[in-house]
C-alpha cells in the first residue's frame, strides 16, 4: 500500500495507530522524537506527526519536508483543537489535521483519503491561457509561474491543477472540498479560503498576480482567463 512515518513520543498512541495501519496493508516506521524522525523520514508516502516532541515542536521537521524536491503527504496530530491551530496546521503547509483524542479507525480513514489524493496519478496541466504562464506537471507534482517553481504543499498543489483546468469556471467551495479532499470528509469553507490565500500567496512571491485566483462572492472561486492589459 504505502510507507508511513508514525511521529508520536506517547507509546500507547504509537502502538495502536501503527498495529490500525499495519492492518491495512501499509509499511509502517515509528519516531518518538524529531531526531528520529529525520532518520526516517527519507522515502515515507506519508508522515503522521506530533506537533508536541520532547526535542522541539512537529512544526519544524513539517517546514523540513516541505521543502524537498518530493515531500511526503503529511497529517498533524495534536491535543491544540482551536480553530485558530488547525487554521496554522494547514497553512503551513499540512494535507489533514486530526485533533486528540481520537479514534485509530478516524485516522486510518483520513489516511485512506489523503493517500487517495496524493498518490493518484495527474495528467500534465497546459498553461491556463495566453496571458497566464501559469503550468501544471501532474506526473512530475511540480508547478511554475513565468518558468519559476511555486513550492506548493499537495493540497495547493491540487487546488491550483483543479482550477487550471477549467479557467473562467466558477467552483463553489462545497465542490472544491468535494474534488480535493473527497467525500465525508471533515473539511470547513474557513479551510478552503486558508489553502486559497496561501496559494495567491506563493503566486505573488513568484512573480505572478495573486488575483489571478478571483473570489466570486457568495460562491466560490475561479482561475481567471487572461491576465489584464
Amino acid at each position: 500500500m504505502a510507507t508511513v512515518l508514525v511521529v508520536e513520543d506517547e507509546p500507547a498512541i504509537s502502538e495502536s495507530l501503527a498495529y490500525s495501519l499495519r492492518r491495512e496493508g501499509h509499511d509502517v516506521e515509528a519516531a518518538a522524537s524529531l531526531a528520529d524522525a529525520r532518520e526516517r523520514a527519507d522515502d515515507q508516502d506519508l508522515v503522521i506527526l506530533d506537533l508536541m516532541l520532547p526535542d522541539g515542536s512537529g512544526f519544524e521537521l513539517l517546514a523540513e519536508l516541505r521543502r524537498r524536491e518530493r515531500p511526503p503527504a503529511i497529517i498533524i496530530l495534536s491535543s491544540r483543537d482551536q480553530e485558530a491551530d488547525r487554521v496554522a496546521g494547514l497553512e503551513t503547509g499540512a494535507d489533514d489535521y486530526v485533533t486528540k483524542p481520537f479514534s485509530p479507525r478516524e485516522v486510518v480513514a483520513r489516511v485512506r483519503a489523503v493517500l487517495r489524493r496524493t498518490l493518484k496519478s495527474a495528467p500534465a496541466s497546459e498553461p491556463a491561457g495566453p496571458g497566464l504562464p501559469l503550468v501544471c506537471d501532474g506526473e512530475r507534482r511540480r508547478a511554475s509561474v513565468r518558468d519559476q517553481e511555486l513550492e506548493l504543499t499537495k493540497v495547493e498543489f491540487d487546488l491550483l491543477q483543479h482550477l487550471l483546468a477549467a479557467p473562467g469556471r466558477v467552483y463553489s467551495r462545497a465542490q472544491l472540498i468535494e474534488k480535493i479532499w473527497g467525500d465525508n470528509f471533515a473539511i470547513t469553507d474557513r479551510t478552503v479560503d486558508s489553502h486559497v490565500k496561501a496559494l495567491r500567496r506563493k503566486l505573488g512571491t513568484a512573480g505572478g498576480d495573486p488575483q489571478w485566483i478571483e473570489t466570486v462572492r457568495g460562491v466560490g472561486y475561479r482561475l481567471r482567463e487572461r491576465a489584464e492589459d
